[in-house]
């Protein structure tokens, strides 16, 4: 079983993500799914939202690659390491497009019933994105004080 979870999960990640295969969404996502984003206050229910989510990434990043580093899977949750990279070529959370390239690491707590997943749990280094398109700039390099 835990085997077959990491296949579903890989599918969902090749697939969705990488291919742009949304409709695989209805597929591996059951209808009450969710995603736990630490500062996404909706993100939406069910592989509809799932599609949307991964909608606005491929907008703000069109050449976005998915790659799974690691994987573990232990019952009946399935835990990917991974790194999203892309350039922002289209609006990101309020910030216009910069050309920037852009390389994030991530990790995703997935739980599986039924052949689906129900539910996913995700950290990513939103921060280090920020500071790569350089909406971030005083979280960068420490600055010299100004002499009073």
């Amino acid at each position: 079983m835990p085997s077959d979870n990491k296949s579903i999960v890989r599918r969902m990640y090749e697939e969705v993500w990488n291919k742009r295969r949304l409709e695989v969404a209805v597929e591996l996502i059951a209808p009450s799914h969710a995603v736990q984003l630490f500062d996404a206050a909706d993100s939406g229910v069910g592989p509809e939202a799932y599609a949307r989510n991964v909608t606005q990434f491929v907008r703000a990043f069109p050449d976005l690659k998915f790659t799974v580093m690691d994987m573990v899977a232990e019952k009946d949750k399935v835990v990917a390491f991974w790194n999203i990279s892309g350039t922002h070529k289209g609006e990101f959370r309020g910030i216009a497009p910069t050309g920037k390239k852009v390389s994030i690491d991530g990790i995703t707590i997935n739980h599986l019933a039924n052949g689906k997943i129900m539910d996913s749990y995700v950290s990513l280094d939103m921060w280090g994105m920020m500071q790569q398109l350089g909406a971030m700039p005083w979280f960068g390099k420490p600055q010299k004080a100004s002499a009073r």
